[in-house]
Formats: structure tokens, C-alpha cells, sequence
């Protein structure tokens, strides 16, 4: 599960968890705006990012952040295929831990990466997607931070 488009090192990072085993990917990208506005500005607040928490109401959610994270979804898959990994995905539209649990069950998945920005406030009280899929999915959950992406290629997805 990814919240942003994987840079370069995330995707040889990912790539290289398992050594030299064939690995595949279901990426699952959650589009901006489910998440708390609020939380998302104390985090900024917290990282020392007060500009990005000045900016966050200007930023596109809801049925306006789908077209940003498709892009964001597009270019992760490419990556990922492009580093010689098997990599399909989808746009998160509703209830995220069902589905993560599903795609699980439905292809046998060994575990669950969740790469993301960190979130202390929802990390501090459990209630970030990694703590929250440990009771949801029945295989490992892996919490990676993602490295950052700089504003250009957020604005473009790639």
C-alpha cells in the first residue's frame, strides 16, 4: 500500500528485500483526501514541513486527487516492472483494509508492505494503515518510510 509514487530508491529497496527471490507486486494507492486533513497538517507541523502544512487545504482530495494518484500508480508500477519485478495495482476507492485483506487472500501473499510517509500522530495512537492492517490482513505487515519526492515530481507523478 503506497500514498505517494515511488521514488528510485524506494523501488530498489523493495525490490532488494527478499535477496535475489523472484518477488510481485500488488500495489494498492490510496488517493489523497480519506485521510484527516488536520493529522495531516500536524505531521507537516511536527517534521518542521510549516509550509506544506500552510498549503494543505489547497491540495486536491477526493474525487479531484484520483487523477494525481493514477498517475502516481502508473508510475509506480512502471518502476517496479522496469526493476524486473512482476507489478499490478489499483486505485484504493473504498475501505482500504477490506481490500488489502482480500487481495491477500486472493493471491496468497506472503506479506504486506505499507510504504508511507511517517504520521506520528496516527502512529502514536495505532491508527496508521500498518498498525491498523497487523488486525486485518494475517501475514506479516512491513512498515517502510518512503523516501521523499520532490515537488516536481509530485506534481507530475513521475
Amino acid at each position: 500500500m503506497i500514498e505517494k509514487p515511488l521514488t528510485p530508491a524506494d523501488v530498489e529497496f523493495v525490490t532488494t528485500l527478499h535477496g535475489d527471490d523472484p518477488v510481485s507486486f500488488v500495489v494498492l494507492m490510496q488517493p489523497r483526501g480519506d485521510q484527516d486533513r488536520l493529522l495531516r497538517a500536524i505531521d507537516d507541523v511536527a517534521l518542521g514541513y510549516l509550509d506544506r502544512a500552510v498549503r494543505e487545504g489547497d491540495e486536491p482530495e477526493g474525487e479531484e486527487a484520483v487523477p494525481p494518484a493514477q498517475r502516481a500508480l502508473t508510475h509506480s508500477l512502471d518502476a517496479l516492472r522496469a526493476a524486473g519485478s512482476e507489478a499490478v495495482g489499483q486505485i484504493v476507492e473504498r475501505h482500504p483494509l477490506d481490500l488489502l485483506r482480500s487481495v491477500v487472500e486472493e493471491t496468497g501473499a506472503d506479506e504486506v508492505i505499507v510504504l508511507t510517509a511517517p504520521h506520528f500522530v496516527e502512529e502514536f495512537f495505532h491508527r496508521d494503515w500498518a498498525s491498523r492492517a497487523r488486525h486485518k490482513v494475517g501475514v506479516p505487515v512491513l512498515k517502510l518510510f518512503a523516501h521523499a519526492v520532490d515537488e516536481d515530481q509530485a506534481a507530475t507523478g513521475g
